[in-house]
């Protein structure tokens, strides 16, 4: 309950306690803290119990912790076998290299390609992404602010 409270911290809780409630109204007040939560710790569980058989036995292994998107999900996919398959395509997809080769092209550049494969392609089609060398296709039209 108390995981993120430092020590310094919770010294100076107890100090501004005392400061406020007196060393000797102090037992008194913890006490009646304590029932409060207890109460309320019994109403909760209480309720769910409530819950629980209404919902008829169906539901007998619900939780209300499964109530919680991030943990519904985590149960979910815990559960899934198809992660594997995803996983096995998501490895066999390269979205750098995607990317790179997209942006080659775009910029007019060779691709970086390995040695073992021609960059013309295996069946001889010419890559129409590549840009010409001729000199009608080097020079750009001229641009029309108007007409953008």
């Amino acid at each position: 309950m108390f995981s993120d409270i430092g020590g310094l911290e919770l010294v100076m809780l107890v100090i501004l306690a005392v400061l406020i409630f007196g060393p000797d109204k102090l037992p008194k007040v913890i006490q009646d803290a304590s029932r409060f939560i207890r109460k309320i710790r019994e109403f909760s569980e209480s309720a769910k119990h409530d819950i629980r058989s209404e919902l008829g036995p169906e539901f007998k292994d619900f939780e209300f912790e499964d109530l919680n998107p991030k943990a519904f999900l985590r149960k979910q996919l815990a559960e899934n076998d198809d992660l594997k398959e995803l996983n096995e395509l998501r490895s066999s997809f390269d979205l750098k290299k995607e990317i790179t080769e997209v942006t080659d092209a775009v910029n007019g550049r060779e691709p970086e390609v390995p040695a073992a494969v021609n960059g013309s392609g295996a069946s001889g089609t010419p890559d129409m992404l590549k840009k010409r060398d001729t000199p009608e296709q080097a020079e750009r039209p001229p641009f029309d602010a108007d007409a953008t």
